[in-house]
């Protein structure tokens, strides 16, 4: 899919002539500093849960190739942690993913006439809020019936774990929800060419 750009862009090219006029056409393609300075932070805190998150996937899985060549025994630990890092990575940055339009998507349907390529992206955007928020449900029951639990090795409790992936699972659902909108209001930007690969020979 192309590319949306972030929530502060002042243009959009829609699948239509014109960008749809009024204040919630206004809104969404330009918010005002007051919402979008929060959306700016939020997005810097689940980035650097990911970046943290993917730092120690490298450092224990590192250590965990280091711990063969060393005369004493390694920690069990790292592997667990290095696992639920992993865990963590996939799920904090998810939301982001979302708004960036950054997953793994196929793009055939964009190339159909409108106003068929807005009304996918509107459904596809409202089918992820409806999942996430079914994964918020599961995550939140799980960090309450969960909590007793300890991991094996690192002794540590199992609802941390599901704790921040029901952070990234909320912001699955709010950013879908607003992506739909936005789609809905102001349409599909088109597709960047200058994105696309060149293929040769």
């Amino acid at each position: 899919m192309p590319r949306t750009g972030s929530l502060r862009s002042a243009t959009v090219t829609t699948d239509s002539a014109e960008v749809p006029r009024g204040r919630v056409a206004g809104f969404l393609a330009a918010p005002p500093r007051w919402v979008a300075g929060p959306i700016r932070v939020v997005t810097a805190i689940e980035l650097a849960l990911g970046a943290v998150a993917a730092l120690m996937i490298f450092g224990l899985v590192l250590f965990q190739a280091m711990q063969r060549y060393l005369p004493f025994d390694g920690w069990s630990w790292t592997g667990e942690l290095a696992r639920f890092s992993l865990v963590w990575l996939t799920f904090v940055v998810a939301g982001v993913l979302v708004t960036r339009d950054e997953h793994i998507s196929i793009e055939m349907i964009d190339a159909a006439p409108p106003p068929v390529p807005r009304v996918a992206r509107v459904v596809s955007c409202v089918v992820v809020a409806v999942i996430g928020f079914a994964l918020v449900l599961e995550a939140w029951e799980l960090m309450d019936t969960q909590g007793i639990l300890k991991s094996p090795a690192l002794g540590m409790p199992m609802s941390w774990l599901y704790g921040v992936c029901l952070i990234g699972f909320v912001s699955v659902v709010v950013r879908a929800l607003v992506a739909a909108v936005r789609y809905a209001v102001l349409g599909v930007p088109e597709r960047d060419l200058d994105e696309i690969p060149a293929v040769t020979e």
